[in-house]
């Protein structure tokens, strides 16, 4: 009996034990570590000069993860071939550059690892993490700086690489399209500000690139473009500011091809406004063609009356550009285009939007004795209606009243295509609120009237365009019936009083139209009238 009651009092006390120490290791709910790694050593050392290694090490006082340091990490001046970094996916003290490229002569190297060095727990970054060292004698110590913005959109991209090109006799505007930068460096994702470090003295010419393929040179159908006109001389101690833009791109016509029994579809790059298409094989003469752009798409589509055939040759003509393709277009087995009929509004009416029917093929002809209109209360509504062949819709224009439903029938016949398909019996239902859901803005804007023309833009937070107001004066821009939301407006400077923004062209040394944003978001509520004021000095 003693000897059992000495076994259960031993093993009381282990567990007493255990369990105390299961106590000492639980979580404390202590402070959330932020303290970022701290670099310790370098191997070999930090701004070396002479510099002849393979392999560099970063050692830090902490275990270190890396995080997307393919996008973070940037060699200045850039490496043809990318360096194997570790640790990937794994915890270390230290982080292991191998160079695979040989360096230049008497040059400055930068590696700036941006914020991929982070701690292994919680993830603070050891920002603004550099490595300098120099194949020369010395290391060049001279900087520039300044910032990013977009032409079109309020924010930048991340991850914007900003380069300087030194102006040597192998230097061209073309240099750009085949050689990386003597420097480089990256906004990153939070910042639109950039500092380039270690430069030597001479003249230069920056750029800023949203480098799609990381190949540190420009490709126009992929990358956004922003220079500098002025060449840099450095030292200097001058900010610099680059607009971020996307250049359209030089005309090309993409092989055409057989999307249905009646249409061909051409699409293209650039500006196709003066292109001319015609057909050399000869067709019968019961084919009749019809050639139209799709709205807001870089296509043309070539509309024929369908027949037997094994394929037609084109010429494709741009007398602008000079420039003169031919095609041959091999039928194929695809269906036929029927038309098909699409309002630009169901439900909900708006006050500022008129109503239209957008088809799918092309239209050649409305009867509006098969049109009628009626309200809530089935008195007809008097309306008027138009075929807009460019745009390939109906237009109803009508008076839009509040608390008032509307329906609009379509008899058989209504609306005709160019291969003579007519629609369905189709019946649209449409309402109106109250005008007290909606509220109204009035904007000031204060400018040189020199500035004008200008184009005021209402948009969502997103950028979409809402509302849209031209004005070639000064006068207040009124925003009537808006849906409650936040908004955003957008003033673009029309300089060549074309209606629409311009982008840029490096080539023609050509900054795209200036866009000024307002500042804050612009709340709607319901029943509200709101008046803002923007006063632009630059």
């Amino acid at each position: 009996m003693a000897r059992r009651f000495v076994a259960f009092l031993f093993l009381f006390l282990i567990a007493t034990v255990l369990w105390q120490c299961a106590r000492k290791g639980s979580p404390s709910g202590g402070p959330k570590d932020v303290t970022p790694p701290t670099l310790v050593k370098t191997e070999p050392e930090g701004m070396t000069t002479n510099f002849k290694a393979k392999r560099i090490r970063l050692y830090f006082d902490e275990l270190i993860k890396l995080e997307d340091v393919q996008n973070q990490l940037i060699v200045s001046p850039p490496l043809k071939y990318q360096p194997d970094i570790t640790p990937q996916g794994g915890a270390s003290k230290y982080v292991e550059i191998k160079l695979k490229d040989t360096l230049r002569e008497n040059t400055t190297y930068t590696l700036n690892f941006g914020q991929s060095v982070q701690d292994n727990n919680e993830g603070n970054p050891s920002a603004f993490l550099t490595y300098v060292f120099s194949t020369g004698d010395y290391i060049d110590s001279l900087q520039l700086t300044g910032a990013v913005r977009d032409a079109f959109n309020k924010k930048a991209d991340d991850f914007i690489s900003v380069m300087l090109y030194e102006l040597d006799t192998a230097y061209t505007d073309s240099t750009i399209y085949k050689k990386p930068p003597n420097y480089i460096t990256n906004t990153l994702d939070s910042a639109v500000i950039f500092r380039l470090k270690n430069l030597k003295e001479g003249k230069y010419k920056l750029f800023a690139l949203k480098d799609a393929a990381k190949n540190n040179v420009f490709d126009q159908n992929a990358d956004k473009i922003a220079f500098l006109q002025d060449t840099i001389t450095l030292p200097t101690d001058s900010t610099y500011v680059l607009t971020l833009f996307k250049e359209v791109p030089n005309y090309s016509m993409a092989v055409p091809s057989f999307v249905a029994k009646n249409r061909i579809q051409f699409g293209y790059y650039g500006d196709a406004s003066d292109v001319v298409i015609e057909p050399l094989t000869q067709l019968p003469d019961t084919v009749n063609t019809k050639i139209l752009k799709e709205r807001d798409k870089d296509t043309i589509n070539f509309w024929f009356t369908p027949f037997e055939v094994d394929s037609i040759v084109f010429t494709v003509t741009n007398e602008r550009f000079n420039v003169r393709d031919t095609f041959s277009v091999k039928s194929r087995k695809v269906g036929i285009d029927s038309l098909q009929l699409r309002p630009n509004q169901s439900g909900s009416l708006s006050f500022s939007d008129p109503f239209h029917i957008q088809a799918n093929t092309p239209l050649t002809k409305i009867d509006t004795t098969k049109i009628s209109m009626m309200d809530q209360d089935s008195l007809p509504v008097n309306y008027s209606a138009q075929l807009d062949t460019l745009l390939n819709h109906v237009s109803l224009d009508f008076p839009v009243e509040p608390n008032q439903s509307y329906q609009i029938d379509l008899l058989p016949g209504a609306i005709t295509d160019f291969f003579g398909q007519v629609n369905d019996t189709t019946a649209y239902f449409l309402s109106t609120g109250s005008y007290a859901d909606f509220g109204n803005l009035t904007f000031n804007i204060n400018v040189d009237e020199n500035a004008y023309p200008l184009i005021v833009q209402l948009t969502d937070e997103q950028g979409k365009v809402k509302r849209e107001i031209l004005a070639t004066e000064p006068q207040a821009f009124e925003f009537n019936h808006l849906e409650p939301a936040n908004y955003l407006v957008r003033v673009i400077f029309d300089a060549n009083n074309n209606g629409k923004w311009d982008t840029g062209n490096y080539l023609k040394k050509l900054q795209p139209e200036k866009i000024s944003y307002y500042p804050d978001i612009i709340e709607i509520r319901a029943n509200w009238e709101k008046v803002e004021t923007f006063t632009i000095r630059d």
